[in-house]
Protein backbone atom coordinates (compact mmCIF):
# COMPACT_ATOMS: atom_id res chain seq x y z
CA UNK A 1 0.00 0.00 0.00
CA UNK A 2 1.16 3.12 -1.13
CA UNK A 3 2.27 5.48 2.25
CA UNK A 4 2.55 8.71 0.05
CA UNK A 5 -0.36 11.19 1.07
CA UNK A 6 -3.20 11.77 -1.07
CA UNK A 7 -2.73 15.25 -1.83
CA UNK A 8 0.90 14.87 -3.12
CA UNK A 9 -0.22 11.94 -5.59
CA UNK A 10 -2.54 14.17 -7.18
CA UNK A 11 0.06 17.09 -7.55
CA UNK A 12 2.52 14.95 -9.91
CA UNK A 13 -0.51 14.00 -11.73
CA UNK A 14 0.09 15.09 -15.30
CA UNK A 15 -2.33 17.09 -17.28
CA UNK A 16 -2.48 14.88 -20.54
CA UNK A 17 -5.05 12.16 -21.39
CA UNK A 18 -5.01 8.56 -19.87
CA UNK A 19 -6.72 6.21 -17.74
CA UNK A 20 -6.33 6.42 -13.67
CA UNK A 21 -7.23 3.59 -11.09
CA UNK A 22 -7.88 3.81 -7.50
CA UNK A 23 -6.88 1.41 -5.24
CA UNK A 24 -7.66 0.69 -1.49
CA UNK A 25 -5.51 -0.08 1.76
CA UNK A 26 -5.15 -4.03 0.56
CA UNK A 27 -3.93 -2.79 -3.22
CA UNK A 28 -7.52 -3.70 -4.76
CA UNK A 29 -8.45 -2.17 -7.83
CA UNK A 30 -11.49 -0.22 -6.58
CA UNK A 31 -12.08 1.89 -9.97
CA UNK A 32 -11.08 3.10 -13.77
CA UNK A 33 -11.61 5.84 -15.10
CA UNK A 34 -10.54 8.04 -18.10
CA UNK A 35 -9.88 11.75 -18.46
CA UNK A 36 -9.15 14.15 -21.31
CA UNK A 37 -7.08 16.10 -18.02
CA UNK A 38 -5.95 13.74 -15.47
CA UNK A 39 -5.15 15.91 -13.02
CA UNK A 40 -8.35 17.67 -13.09
CA UNK A 41 -10.71 14.60 -13.32
CA UNK A 42 -8.57 12.77 -10.31
CA UNK A 43 -8.49 15.96 -7.94
CA UNK A 44 -12.58 16.47 -8.32
CA UNK A 45 -13.48 13.49 -6.76
CA UNK A 46 -11.76 14.87 -3.58
CA UNK A 47 -12.93 18.43 -4.19
CA UNK A 48 -16.65 18.24 -4.97
CA UNK A 49 -19.40 17.44 -2.81
CA UNK A 50 -21.09 13.94 -3.58
CA UNK A 51 -24.89 13.45 -3.83
CA UNK A 52 -23.92 9.86 -4.28
CA UNK A 53 -23.25 7.54 -1.55
CA UNK A 54 -21.59 5.21 -3.31
CA UNK A 55 -19.15 7.98 -4.48
CA UNK A 56 -18.64 8.70 -0.88
CA UNK A 57 -17.39 5.59 0.05
CA UNK A 58 -15.29 5.27 -2.53
CA UNK A 59 -13.38 8.12 -2.03
CA UNK A 60 -13.24 7.26 1.58
CA UNK A 61 -11.21 3.87 0.45
CA UNK A 62 -9.31 5.33 -1.86
CA UNK A 63 -5.17 4.81 -0.20
CA UNK A 64 -3.42 5.18 -3.87
CA UNK A 65 -3.49 6.10 -7.58
CA UNK A 66 -2.20 4.96 -10.36
CA UNK A 67 -2.40 6.14 -13.76
CA UNK A 68 -1.50 5.64 -18.14
CA UNK A 69 -1.02 8.27 -20.01
CA UNK A 70 -2.16 8.15 -23.61
CA UNK A 71 -1.77 10.23 -26.93
CA UNK A 72 -5.54 10.88 -27.49
CA UNK A 73 -8.81 10.66 -25.06
CA UNK A 74 -10.65 7.55 -27.79
CA UNK A 75 -7.08 5.83 -26.51
CA UNK A 76 -7.82 6.43 -22.84
CA UNK A 77 -11.93 5.05 -24.08
CA UNK A 78 -10.95 2.04 -25.45
CA UNK A 79 -7.85 0.92 -22.99
CA UNK A 80 -10.68 1.88 -20.50
CA UNK A 81 -12.84 -0.47 -21.63
CA UNK A 82 -9.98 -3.46 -21.87
CA UNK A 83 -8.66 -2.23 -18.17
CA UNK A 84 -12.39 -2.47 -16.60
CA UNK A 85 -12.70 -6.17 -18.47
CA UNK A 86 -9.78 -7.29 -17.05
CA UNK A 87 -9.82 -6.01 -13.56
CA UNK A 88 -13.37 -6.03 -12.72
CA UNK A 89 -13.13 -3.20 -10.15
CA UNK A 90 -15.97 -3.33 -7.79
CA UNK A 91 -17.35 0.13 -8.38
CA UNK A 92 -17.12 0.67 -12.25
CA UNK A 93 -19.85 -0.57 -14.89
CA UNK A 94 -19.54 -3.98 -15.50
CA UNK A 95 -20.88 -4.15 -19.18
CA UNK A 96 -21.18 -8.34 -18.51
CA UNK A 97 -23.00 -11.01 -21.29
CA UNK A 98 -22.19 -14.59 -20.74
CA UNK A 99 -24.38 -15.07 -24.26
CA UNK A 100 -22.38 -16.99 -27.08
CA UNK A 101 -24.34 -15.29 -30.38
CA UNK A 102 -24.67 -17.17 -33.57
CA UNK A 103 -23.20 -16.46 -36.79
CA UNK A 104 -23.60 -17.27 -40.19
CA UNK A 105 -20.45 -19.10 -41.28
CA UNK A 106 -19.56 -19.55 -45.60
CA UNK A 107 -17.00 -22.43 -44.98
CA UNK A 108 -13.54 -22.26 -46.19
CA UNK A 109 -14.13 -25.27 -49.25
CA UNK A 110 -14.12 -25.48 -53.01
CA UNK A 111 -17.67 -25.62 -52.79
CA UNK A 112 -18.35 -23.64 -49.75
CA UNK A 113 -21.21 -25.16 -47.24
CA UNK A 114 -23.33 -22.23 -45.39
CA UNK A 115 -24.44 -23.09 -42.08
CA UNK A 116 -25.26 -21.51 -38.59
CA UNK A 117 -22.80 -21.60 -36.10
CA UNK A 118 -21.89 -20.21 -32.20
CA UNK A 119 -18.17 -21.27 -32.71
CA UNK A 120 -15.49 -19.04 -34.67
CA UNK A 121 -13.05 -21.80 -36.08
CA UNK A 122 -9.69 -19.33 -37.53
CA UNK A 123 -9.55 -22.20 -40.81
CA UNK A 124 -10.08 -19.18 -43.71
CA UNK A 125 -13.75 -19.65 -43.30
CA UNK A 126 -15.82 -16.53 -43.37
CA UNK A 127 -18.68 -15.31 -40.77
CA UNK A 128 -20.62 -13.25 -40.38
CA UNK A 129 -22.37 -11.87 -37.43
CA UNK A 130 -22.90 -11.82 -34.71
CA UNK A 131 -26.68 -12.05 -34.93
CA UNK A 132 -28.80 -11.10 -31.51
CA UNK A 133 -31.11 -14.73 -31.80
CA UNK A 134 -31.06 -17.62 -33.86
CA UNK A 135 -34.37 -17.40 -35.40
CA UNK A 136 -32.50 -14.11 -37.19
CA UNK A 137 -30.38 -16.55 -38.51
CA UNK A 138 -32.63 -19.00 -39.79
CA UNK A 139 -35.01 -16.75 -41.22
CA UNK A 140 -31.94 -15.97 -43.14
CA UNK A 141 -30.73 -18.83 -44.14
CA UNK A 142 -34.48 -20.07 -45.67
CA UNK A 143 -34.08 -17.04 -47.74
CA UNK A 144 -30.69 -18.37 -48.90
CA UNK A 145 -31.84 -21.83 -49.56
CA UNK A 146 -35.02 -20.84 -50.84
CA UNK A 147 -33.55 -18.69 -53.82
CA UNK A 148 -29.95 -20.79 -54.24
CA UNK A 149 -29.56 -24.49 -54.61
CA UNK A 150 -26.57 -24.59 -52.63
CA UNK A 151 -24.82 -28.48 -51.70
CA UNK A 152 -25.47 -29.53 -47.62
CA UNK A 153 -23.32 -32.87 -47.50
CA UNK A 154 -19.94 -32.88 -45.92
CA UNK A 155 -18.20 -34.58 -48.66
CA UNK A 156 -14.06 -33.61 -49.67
CA UNK A 157 -15.17 -32.57 -53.49
CA UNK A 158 -11.76 -32.13 -54.72
CA UNK A 159 -11.07 -32.09 -58.58
CA UNK A 160 -9.91 -35.38 -58.97
CA UNK A 161 -12.52 -37.16 -56.48
CA UNK A 162 -15.02 -35.65 -58.59
CA UNK A 163 -13.67 -36.90 -61.72
CA UNK A 164 -13.10 -39.72 -60.52
CA UNK A 165 -16.85 -40.23 -59.96
CA UNK A 166 -16.22 -41.18 -56.30
CA UNK A 167 -19.74 -39.61 -55.36
CA UNK A 168 -22.75 -39.68 -56.39
CA UNK A 169 -25.89 -37.28 -56.09
CA UNK A 170 -28.67 -37.67 -53.49
CA UNK A 171 -31.69 -36.68 -53.27
CA UNK A 172 -31.46 -33.03 -52.47
CA UNK A 173 -30.08 -32.80 -56.04
CA UNK A 174 -33.98 -34.37 -57.21
CA UNK A 175 -35.55 -32.30 -54.87
CA UNK A 176 -33.90 -29.32 -56.96
CA UNK A 177 -32.36 -27.97 -53.87
CA UNK A 178 -28.65 -28.83 -54.99
CA UNK A 179 -27.23 -28.67 -58.74
CA UNK A 180 -24.77 -31.52 -57.70
CA UNK A 181 -21.60 -30.25 -57.88
CA UNK A 182 -20.38 -33.80 -56.36
CA UNK A 183 -20.98 -35.06 -59.24
CA UNK A 184 -19.32 -32.11 -61.59
CA UNK A 185 -22.93 -31.27 -62.76
CA UNK A 186 -22.40 -27.41 -61.35
CA UNK A 187 -19.06 -25.55 -62.26
CA UNK A 188 -16.99 -24.09 -59.19
CA UNK A 189 -17.30 -20.66 -60.86
CA UNK A 190 -20.99 -20.94 -61.07
CA UNK A 191 -21.48 -21.68 -57.37
CA UNK A 192 -19.36 -19.04 -56.45
CA UNK A 193 -21.20 -16.40 -58.14
CA UNK A 194 -23.80 -17.55 -55.85
CA UNK A 195 -22.16 -17.12 -52.96
CA UNK A 196 -20.72 -13.61 -53.56
CA UNK A 197 -24.68 -13.07 -53.89
CA UNK A 198 -25.25 -14.57 -50.99
CA UNK A 199 -22.68 -12.71 -49.40
CA UNK A 200 -24.28 -9.32 -50.68
CA UNK A 201 -27.99 -10.31 -48.82
CA UNK A 202 -26.60 -11.31 -45.70
CA UNK A 203 -24.82 -7.66 -45.55
CA UNK A 204 -28.32 -6.17 -46.51
CA UNK A 205 -27.45 -5.58 -50.64
CA UNK A 206 -30.25 -6.91 -52.82
CA UNK A 207 -29.50 -5.12 -55.98
CA UNK A 208 -26.66 -7.42 -57.39
CA UNK A 209 -29.00 -10.66 -56.66
CA UNK A 210 -32.03 -9.15 -58.41
CA UNK A 211 -30.18 -7.29 -61.46
CA UNK A 212 -28.39 -11.03 -62.06
CA UNK A 213 -32.56 -12.86 -61.69
CA UNK A 214 -34.29 -10.01 -63.99
CA UNK A 215 -31.82 -10.43 -66.77
CA UNK A 216 -31.80 -14.22 -66.80
CA UNK A 217 -35.38 -14.20 -66.61
CA UNK A 218 -35.60 -11.75 -69.86
CA UNK A 219 -32.91 -14.06 -71.32
CA UNK A 220 -35.42 -16.99 -70.70
CA UNK A 221 -38.37 -15.51 -72.06
CA UNK A 222 -36.56 -14.48 -75.27
CA UNK A 223 -35.28 -17.76 -75.15
CA UNK A 224 -39.58 -18.68 -75.31
CA UNK A 225 -38.30 -21.03 -71.51
CA UNK A 226 -41.57 -19.56 -70.27
CA UNK A 227 -41.69 -22.16 -67.05
CA UNK A 228 -37.94 -21.60 -66.55
CA UNK A 229 -38.49 -18.14 -66.82
CA UNK A 230 -41.27 -18.24 -64.33
CA UNK A 231 -39.33 -19.99 -62.04
CA UNK A 232 -36.80 -16.83 -61.67
CA UNK A 233 -39.43 -14.43 -61.34
CA UNK A 234 -41.07 -16.62 -58.03
CA UNK A 235 -37.04 -15.80 -57.30
CA UNK A 236 -37.34 -12.69 -57.54
CA UNK A 237 -40.42 -12.36 -56.23
CA UNK A 238 -39.35 -13.95 -52.53
CA UNK A 239 -36.05 -11.43 -52.98
CA UNK A 240 -38.20 -8.53 -53.27
CA UNK A 241 -40.69 -9.22 -50.65
CA UNK A 242 -37.84 -10.03 -48.05
CA UNK A 243 -36.32 -6.67 -48.92
CA UNK A 244 -39.56 -4.79 -48.27
CA UNK A 245 -39.97 -5.95 -44.68
CA UNK A 246 -36.93 -5.79 -43.80
CA UNK A 247 -36.22 -2.17 -45.15
CA UNK A 248 -36.79 0.63 -42.90
CA UNK A 249 -35.78 3.35 -44.27
CA UNK A 250 -34.14 5.10 -46.90
CA UNK A 251 -32.00 2.10 -48.54
CA UNK A 252 -28.84 4.98 -49.53
CA UNK A 253 -28.06 4.99 -45.64
CA UNK A 254 -25.46 1.81 -45.45
CA UNK A 255 -22.77 0.64 -42.80
CA UNK A 256 -24.18 2.62 -40.08
CA UNK A 257 -24.73 1.92 -36.73
CA UNK A 258 -27.45 3.69 -34.21
CA UNK A 259 -27.48 4.16 -30.68
CA UNK A 260 -29.97 5.35 -27.93
CA UNK A 261 -30.25 5.91 -23.92
CA UNK A 262 -32.96 5.62 -21.59
CA UNK A 263 -32.05 5.50 -18.26
CA UNK A 264 -33.47 6.47 -14.30
CA UNK A 265 -31.61 6.41 -10.65
CA UNK A 266 -30.75 2.50 -11.23
CA UNK A 267 -30.41 1.66 -14.47
CA UNK A 268 -29.47 2.62 -18.26
CA UNK A 269 -31.12 0.70 -21.22
CA UNK A 270 -28.90 1.04 -24.79
CA UNK A 271 -30.40 0.06 -27.86
CA UNK A 272 -27.90 -0.66 -30.82
CA UNK A 273 -29.33 -1.12 -34.44
CA UNK A 274 -26.77 -1.73 -36.91
CA UNK A 275 -28.22 -0.31 -40.86
CA UNK A 276 -26.75 -1.72 -44.26
CA UNK A 277 -28.72 -0.35 -47.56
CA UNK A 278 -31.82 1.28 -45.59
CA UNK A 279 -32.35 -2.03 -43.65
CA UNK A 280 -31.48 -3.36 -40.28
CA UNK A 281 -29.88 -6.40 -39.88
CA UNK A 282 -28.95 -6.52 -36.17
CA UNK A 283 -30.41 -5.11 -33.21
CA UNK A 284 -29.96 -5.42 -29.39
CA UNK A 285 -30.46 -3.90 -26.12
CA UNK A 286 -28.14 -3.92 -23.49
CA UNK A 287 -29.18 -3.04 -19.36
CA UNK A 288 -26.49 -1.70 -17.24
CA UNK A 289 -26.17 -1.43 -13.87
CA UNK A 290 -25.45 2.27 -12.70
CA UNK A 291 -22.56 2.06 -9.85
CA UNK A 292 -21.58 5.94 -8.93
CA UNK A 293 -23.16 9.01 -10.63
CA UNK A 294 -23.03 7.95 -14.28
CA UNK A 295 -23.82 10.49 -16.90
CA UNK A 296 -25.56 9.31 -20.01
CA UNK A 297 -22.88 10.41 -22.22
CA UNK A 298 -20.18 8.84 -20.11
CA UNK A 299 -22.72 5.29 -20.00
CA UNK A 300 -22.87 5.59 -23.81
CA UNK A 301 -19.53 6.11 -24.77
CA UNK A 302 -18.63 2.79 -22.80
CA UNK A 303 -21.83 0.79 -24.27
CA UNK A 304 -20.92 1.63 -27.80
CA UNK A 305 -17.44 0.42 -27.10
CA UNK A 306 -18.29 -2.87 -25.84
CA UNK A 307 -20.78 -3.37 -28.19
CA UNK A 308 -18.88 -2.01 -31.75
CA UNK A 309 -16.48 -4.85 -30.12
CA UNK A 310 -18.99 -7.41 -29.30
CA UNK A 311 -20.81 -7.63 -32.40
CA UNK A 312 -17.60 -6.81 -34.81
CA UNK A 313 -18.81 -3.42 -35.82
CA UNK A 314 -17.09 -1.82 -38.55
CA UNK A 315 -19.26 0.56 -39.20
CA UNK A 316 -17.16 4.44 -39.88
CA UNK A 317 -20.62 6.37 -39.26
CA UNK A 318 -22.73 6.38 -35.58
CA UNK A 319 -25.90 8.28 -35.35
CA UNK A 320 -26.78 9.16 -31.38
CA UNK A 321 -29.20 11.33 -29.53
CA UNK A 322 -26.14 13.93 -28.72
CA UNK A 323 -22.61 14.50 -28.80
CA UNK A 324 -20.20 11.23 -27.78
CA UNK A 325 -16.50 11.67 -28.00
CA UNK A 326 -15.21 8.28 -29.91
CA UNK A 327 -12.14 7.39 -32.07
CA UNK A 328 -11.46 9.91 -34.73
CA UNK A 329 -11.78 7.77 -37.80
CA UNK A 330 -15.76 7.41 -36.94
CA UNK A 331 -18.21 10.27 -38.00
CA UNK A 332 -20.54 11.14 -34.93
CA UNK A 333 -24.24 12.21 -36.71
CA UNK A 334 -26.71 13.86 -34.17
CA UNK A 335 -30.14 13.83 -36.64
CA UNK A 336 -32.58 16.25 -36.00
CA UNK A 337 -34.93 15.80 -39.09
CA UNK A 338 -35.80 13.35 -41.81
CA UNK A 339 -34.91 9.38 -41.94
CA UNK A 340 -31.80 9.86 -40.07
CA UNK A 341 -34.11 10.83 -37.09
CA UNK A 342 -36.84 8.51 -37.92
CA UNK A 343 -34.16 5.45 -37.63
CA UNK A 344 -33.00 7.34 -33.88
CA UNK A 345 -36.53 7.63 -32.53
CA UNK A 346 -37.03 4.01 -33.77
CA UNK A 347 -33.96 2.95 -31.09
CA UNK A 348 -35.13 4.79 -28.68
CA UNK A 349 -38.28 3.02 -28.65
CA UNK A 350 -36.97 -0.10 -28.38
CA UNK A 351 -34.84 0.70 -25.61
CA UNK A 352 -38.21 1.47 -24.43
CA UNK A 353 -40.02 -1.19 -24.98
CA UNK A 354 -36.95 -3.29 -23.62
CA UNK A 355 -37.43 -1.15 -20.20
CA UNK A 356 -40.40 -2.06 -20.11
CA UNK A 357 -40.54 -5.78 -20.50
CA UNK A 358 -37.82 -5.70 -17.79
CA UNK A 359 -39.72 -3.83 -15.47
CA UNK A 360 -43.03 -6.49 -16.02
CA UNK A 361 -40.44 -9.08 -15.53
CA UNK A 362 -39.00 -7.89 -12.34
CA UNK A 363 -42.18 -7.36 -10.59
CA UNK A 364 -42.67 -10.49 -11.20
CA UNK A 365 -39.75 -12.43 -10.36
CA UNK A 366 -38.40 -9.60 -7.44
CA UNK A 367 -40.80 -7.18 -6.42
CA UNK A 368 -38.46 -5.86 -3.56
CA UNK A 369 -36.44 -4.49 -6.42
CA UNK A 370 -39.48 -3.40 -8.69
CA UNK A 371 -40.44 -1.30 -5.42
CA UNK A 372 -37.10 0.00 -4.71
CA UNK A 373 -36.87 1.13 -7.96
CA UNK A 374 -40.04 2.71 -7.81
CA UNK A 375 -39.58 5.01 -4.22
CA UNK A 376 -36.31 6.06 -6.12
CA UNK A 377 -38.07 7.16 -8.56
CA UNK A 378 -40.81 9.25 -6.82
CA UNK A 379 -38.20 10.73 -4.72
CA UNK A 380 -36.33 11.94 -7.87
CA UNK A 381 -39.39 13.20 -9.72
CA UNK A 382 -41.09 14.85 -6.41
CA UNK A 383 -37.78 16.34 -5.31
CA UNK A 384 -38.24 15.03 -2.06
CA UNK A 385 -35.55 14.04 0.85
CA UNK A 386 -36.86 10.59 1.44
CA UNK A 387 -38.12 7.79 -0.32
CA UNK A 388 -42.22 7.91 0.16
CA UNK A 389 -42.58 4.59 1.43
CA UNK A 390 -46.03 5.84 3.08
CA UNK A 391 -48.25 8.16 1.32
CA UNK A 392 -51.90 9.77 2.28
CA UNK A 393 -54.41 11.02 -0.29
CA UNK A 394 -57.11 13.01 0.90
CA UNK A 395 -60.47 13.48 -1.47
CA UNK A 396 -64.18 15.63 0.02
CA UNK A 397 -66.97 14.76 -1.48
CA UNK A 398 -69.79 16.69 -1.56
CA UNK A 399 -72.74 16.08 -4.54
CA UNK A 400 -75.28 19.00 -4.50
CA UNK A 401 -74.06 20.01 -0.78
CA UNK A 402 -75.69 17.13 0.89
CA UNK A 403 -73.82 14.99 3.32
CA UNK A 404 -70.12 16.26 3.11
CA UNK A 405 -67.39 13.73 4.12
CA UNK A 406 -63.69 13.07 2.72
CA UNK A 407 -61.51 10.07 2.64
CA UNK A 408 -58.04 9.71 3.29
CA UNK A 409 -56.51 6.63 1.66
CA UNK A 410 -52.84 5.25 2.59
CA UNK A 411 -50.40 3.60 0.13
CA UNK A 412 -47.57 1.30 1.72
CA UNK A 413 -44.15 0.88 -0.94
CA UNK A 414 -46.53 2.24 -3.47
CA UNK A 415 -49.25 -0.61 -2.87
CA UNK A 416 -52.99 0.13 -0.86
CA UNK A 417 -53.06 -0.24 2.65
CA UNK A 418 -57.13 -0.76 2.65
CA UNK A 419 -57.16 -1.63 6.26
CA UNK A 420 -55.43 2.04 7.04
CA UNK A 421 -58.57 3.69 4.69
CA UNK A 422 -60.04 6.38 6.87
CA UNK A 423 -63.83 7.84 6.26
CA UNK A 424 -64.37 11.87 7.54
CA UNK A 425 -67.70 13.72 8.02
CA UNK A 426 -67.23 17.12 7.98
CA UNK A 427 -68.19 18.59 11.17
CA UNK A 428 -67.35 22.16 11.87
CA UNK A 429 -67.82 23.50 8.31
CA UNK A 430 -71.91 24.75 6.85
CA UNK A 431 -72.23 23.90 3.26
CA UNK A 432 -69.78 23.23 0.55
CA UNK A 433 -66.96 24.66 1.47
CA UNK A 434 -64.42 22.11 -0.18
CA UNK A 435 -60.87 24.43 0.98
CA UNK A 436 -62.46 24.29 5.08
CA UNK A 437 -63.39 20.44 4.57
CA UNK A 438 -59.98 19.79 3.30
CA UNK A 439 -58.49 22.01 6.38
CA UNK A 440 -60.81 20.42 9.29
CA UNK A 441 -59.77 17.19 7.50
CA UNK A 442 -56.07 17.36 7.51
CA UNK A 443 -56.15 19.14 10.91
CA UNK A 444 -58.16 16.04 12.64
CA UNK A 445 -56.10 13.46 10.77
CA UNK A 446 -52.73 14.47 11.86
CA UNK A 447 -53.82 15.60 15.42
CA UNK A 448 -54.79 12.09 16.05
CA UNK A 449 -52.06 10.65 14.59
CA UNK A 450 -49.98 12.80 16.76
CA UNK A 451 -51.76 11.90 19.81
CA UNK A 452 -51.50 8.39 19.14
CA UNK A 453 -47.59 8.75 18.91
CA UNK A 454 -48.38 6.92 15.20
CA UNK A 455 -45.64 7.34 12.38
CA UNK A 456 -46.77 10.23 9.84
CA UNK A 457 -46.38 9.91 5.83
CA UNK A 458 -43.31 10.92 4.10
CA UNK A 459 -45.98 12.42 1.84
CA UNK A 460 -49.27 14.02 1.53
CA UNK A 461 -51.67 14.02 -1.67
CA UNK A 462 -54.16 16.32 -2.27
CA UNK A 463 -56.75 16.02 -4.63
CA UNK A 464 -57.06 19.77 -5.73
CA UNK A 465 -55.01 22.35 -6.95
CA UNK A 466 -53.62 25.25 -5.00
CA UNK A 467 -56.40 26.07 -3.03
CA UNK A 468 -56.80 22.94 -1.53
CA UNK A 469 -53.41 22.50 -1.15
CA UNK A 470 -53.10 25.51 0.22
CA UNK A 471 -55.82 24.57 3.20
CA UNK A 472 -54.08 21.69 4.21
CA UNK A 473 -50.54 23.49 4.52
CA UNK A 474 -52.62 25.79 6.87
CA UNK A 475 -53.66 22.40 9.11
CA UNK A 476 -49.52 21.24 9.25
CA UNK A 477 -48.87 24.74 10.19
CA UNK A 478 -51.30 24.76 13.42
CA UNK A 479 -49.92 21.49 13.78
CA UNK A 480 -46.36 22.50 13.27
CA UNK A 481 -45.66 19.92 10.67
CA UNK A 482 -44.68 22.06 7.77
CA UNK A 483 -41.44 21.31 6.01
CA UNK A 484 -41.54 17.19 8.28
CA UNK A 485 -43.92 16.05 5.73
CA UNK A 486 -43.48 16.40 2.24
CA UNK A 487 -47.26 17.35 0.71
CA UNK A 488 -48.40 18.18 -2.94
CA UNK A 489 -51.87 18.81 -4.58
CA UNK A 490 -53.05 17.01 -8.00
CA UNK A 491 -55.42 19.35 -10.16
CA UNK A 492 -57.68 16.90 -12.47
CA UNK A 493 -57.73 18.71 -15.59
CA UNK A 494 -54.11 18.86 -16.82
CA UNK A 495 -52.70 16.37 -14.13
CA UNK A 496 -50.86 18.91 -12.76
CA UNK A 497 -48.70 18.56 -9.60
CA UNK A 498 -48.99 21.84 -7.51
CA UNK A 499 -45.91 22.43 -4.44
CA UNK A 500 -46.32 24.71 -1.64
CA UNK A 501 -45.32 28.06 -2.33
CA UNK A 502 -44.75 27.75 -6.12
CA UNK A 503 -46.89 28.72 -8.40
CA UNK A 504 -45.50 26.75 -11.71
CA UNK A 505 -46.96 23.23 -11.89
CA UNK A 506 -44.23 20.08 -12.31
CA UNK A 507 -45.99 18.25 -15.36
CA UNK A 508 -44.63 14.78 -15.20
CA UNK A 509 -44.48 12.45 -18.48
CA UNK A 510 -48.21 10.87 -19.32
CA UNK A 511 -46.08 7.47 -18.84
CA UNK A 512 -44.16 8.06 -15.62
CA UNK A 513 -44.68 5.15 -13.08
CA UNK A 514 -44.48 8.63 -10.41
CA UNK A 515 -47.66 9.91 -11.89
CA UNK A 516 -49.11 6.49 -12.64
CA UNK A 517 -49.38 5.97 -8.50
CA UNK A 518 -50.45 9.44 -7.99
CA UNK A 519 -53.02 9.02 -9.85
CA UNK A 520 -53.91 5.83 -8.96
CA UNK A 521 -53.95 7.24 -4.89
CA UNK A 522 -56.44 10.20 -6.32
CA UNK A 523 -58.78 7.73 -8.33
CA UNK A 524 -58.84 5.73 -5.13
CA UNK A 525 -59.38 8.14 -2.82
CA UNK A 526 -62.29 9.23 -5.40
CA UNK A 527 -63.72 5.67 -4.81
CA UNK A 528 -63.50 5.50 -1.24
CA UNK A 529 -64.76 8.98 -0.68
CA UNK A 530 -67.77 8.16 -3.19
CA UNK A 531 -68.70 4.72 -1.91
CA UNK A 532 -68.89 6.54 1.87
CA UNK A 533 -70.96 9.40 0.71
CA UNK A 534 -73.48 7.63 -1.67
CA UNK A 535 -74.09 4.92 1.30
CA UNK A 536 -75.01 7.84 3.85
CA UNK A 537 -77.05 9.44 1.36
CA UNK A 538 -78.90 6.59 0.76
CA UNK A 539 -78.95 6.10 4.35
CA UNK A 540 -80.50 9.39 4.93
CA UNK A 541 -83.08 9.16 2.13
CA UNK A 542 -84.09 5.01 4.04
CA UNK A 543 -84.70 6.94 7.72
CA UNK A 544 -86.28 9.71 5.95
CA UNK A 545 -88.99 7.44 4.82
CA UNK A 546 -89.65 5.22 8.19
CA UNK A 547 -89.75 8.46 9.99
CA UNK A 548 -91.98 10.20 7.67
CA UNK A 549 -94.46 7.89 9.38
CA UNK A 550 -96.32 9.72 12.54
CA UNK A 551 -94.90 7.59 15.49
CA UNK A 552 -91.76 6.37 14.50
CA UNK A 553 -88.79 8.34 15.91
CA UNK A 554 -85.51 7.49 14.83
CA UNK A 555 -84.55 4.84 18.01
CA UNK A 556 -87.23 3.11 16.14
CA UNK A 557 -85.84 3.20 12.65
CA UNK A 558 -82.50 2.09 14.34
CA UNK A 559 -84.08 -1.02 15.60
CA UNK A 560 -85.95 -1.74 12.85
CA UNK A 561 -82.87 -1.72 10.22
CA UNK A 562 -80.57 -3.22 13.09
CA UNK A 563 -83.25 -6.33 12.49
CA UNK A 564 -84.14 -6.39 8.84
CA UNK A 565 -80.84 -4.78 7.20
CA UNK A 566 -83.15 -2.61 4.36
CA UNK A 567 -86.50 -0.90 3.88
CA UNK A 568 -87.19 -3.52 1.29
CA UNK A 569 -87.21 -6.13 4.43
CA UNK A 570 -89.21 -3.86 6.82
CA UNK A 571 -91.97 -3.88 3.89
CA UNK A 572 -92.21 -6.90 2.85
CA UNK A 573 -92.01 -8.12 7.10
CA UNK A 574 -95.47 -9.86 8.69
CA UNK A 575 -97.19 -7.46 11.29
CA UNK A 576 -96.42 -9.97 13.84
CA UNK A 577 -92.60 -10.46 13.28
CA UNK A 578 -92.71 -6.64 13.31
CA UNK A 579 -94.30 -6.72 17.03
CA UNK A 580 -91.62 -8.53 17.86
CA UNK A 581 -89.26 -5.94 17.68
CA UNK A 582 -91.47 -2.79 18.48
CA UNK A 583 -94.31 -3.39 19.34
CA UNK A 584 -97.63 -4.09 18.50
CA UNK A 585 -98.91 -0.39 18.11
CA UNK A 586 -95.95 0.56 16.26
CA UNK A 587 -96.13 -2.58 13.96
CA UNK A 588 -99.55 -1.29 12.71
CA UNK A 589 -98.53 2.05 11.99
CA UNK A 590 -95.54 0.71 9.81
CA UNK A 591 -97.54 -1.88 8.39
CA UNK A 592 -100.87 -0.20 7.58
CA UNK A 593 -98.37 2.90 5.37
CA UNK A 594 -96.55 -0.24 3.56
CA UNK A 595 -99.76 -2.38 2.83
Amino acid sequence: MSTIPIEVQLSTLPTTPGVYQFYDQEEKILYVGKAKNLKKRVSSYFTKKHDHGKTRVLVKKIRSIKHIVVPTESDALLLENNLIKKYRPRYNVLLKDDKTYPWICIKNERFPRIFPTRKLIKDGSEYFGPYTSMKTVHTLLDLIRSVYPLRTCTYDLAPEKVAAGKFKVCLEYHLENCKGPCEGYQTQQDYHRQIQEIREIVKGNFKSSLHYFRSQMKALAQEMKFEEAQLIKDKIEVLENYQVKTTIVNPKINNVDVFSIISDDSFAYVNFLQLSHGSIIRSHTMEIKKKLEETDEELLQLAIIEIRQRFNSLSKEVYLPFEVALEPDIKVVVPKLGDKKKILDLSERNAKFFRQDRFKQIKIIDPDRHTNRIMAQMKADLRLSREPRHIECFDNSNIQGSNPVAACVVFRDAKPSKKEYRHFNIKTVEGPDDFASMEEVVFRRYKRLLQEEEPLPQLIVIDGGKGQLSSALKSLDALGLRGKIAIVGIAKRLEEIYFPQDPIPLYLDKKSETLKIIQQLRNEAHRFGITFHRNKRSKAAINSELEAIEGIGKKTVEELLKTYKSVKRIKEASIDSLAQTIGMSKAKKIYETFH
